[in-house]
């Protein structure tokens, strides 16, 4: 399956996503099968700065352009593809990216959920073939039909709608899914996915992929808070959490505001 990369940040920032994404990436055909393709969406504000290839992250020149020139931004939805449904393609490629009230909506997806295309859309609205981006669809659907006028105020009332349409279009298969508009990320675990929160006092990390120890007050504010979402931790922090299946975290501004359980 695929694998899944989000952080959240108090203060836009590009140290933090340069180190963890060099070992995010060496799974895409490195020390990871997931080859076929990768993405990312870096927000500034509304707008998701989105990059993708439908190749290996690992030797990838524009990955590591994005490594070498790191681009600042508070909000970051990650993946590297390993296929199941669609061929490796660029319309297949995650994070899939629609406009919702005004804003970008990034979406990547870990898992299958194989009966997923025989829920109708009311619009033509996918590219690809794969049953992550007709999920993402259905689920924009859902969320039109309950904020048909405006964007959803308060996060976490939005927390509790996607856990409850994920809770129902989970009985199908796996869904684990990162979900960004700009301001918050909701990170839904369907069997496997984990979570570190960095803060003051900063210690050392070293990236689970690559023998690269760096120490975070050097590249991290005083003041900040950051939280890493992953399908595996890509850090030998002993502070990670794994979520039980059925979870979702409400994350914003570098802080975990909200889990919802089963």
């Amino acid at each position: 399956m695929c694998e899944l990369l989000g952080i959240a940040s108090s203060i836009a920032t590009d140290f933090d996503f340069s180190f963890t994404f060099k070992g995010f990436s060496m799974r895409g055909g490195q020390t990871g099968p997931h080859a076929d393709g990768w993405g990312v969406s870096l927000y500034e504000g509304p707008f998701a700065r989105t990059f993708l290839e439908p190749r290996p992250a690992y030797g990838s020149a524009l990955a590591r352009f994005l490594r070498d020139n790191p681009i600042h931004a508070s909000l970051v939805v990650a993946h590297v593809r390993k296929m199941t449904m669609g061929q490796a393609a660029i319309e297949n490629t995650h994070p899939f990216l629609r406009v919702f009230h005004h804003r970008h909506i990034s979406f990547a997806h870990n898992g299958t959920l194989p009966n997923i295309h025989k829920i109708p859309l009311a619009y033509e609205s996918t590219v690809g073939t794969t049953d992550s981006e007709h999920t993402f669809c259905v689920m924009l659907e859902k969320l039109h039909k309950a904020y048909p006028h405006e964007y959803p105020k308060d996060p976490l009332e939005l927390g509790r709608r996607l856990f409850d349409i994920a809770n129902q279009l989970g009985e199908d298969g796996v869904l684990n899914f990162l979900f960004a508009d700009g301001e918050y990320l909701y990170a839904r675990c369907g069997d496997n996915l984990s979570l570190i929160t960095r803060k003051a006092p900063f210690g050392e990390a070293t990236l689970v992929d690559t023998d690269v120890t760096v120490h975070l007050a050097d590249m991290l504010d005083p003041e900040q808070r950051v939280v890493v979402v992953a399908t595996e931790p890509v850090t030998r922090e002993a502070e990670w959490q794994k979520a039980s299946p059925g979870t979702l975290w409400v994350i914003g501004h570098g802080e975990l505001l909200e889990t919802f359980r089963n």
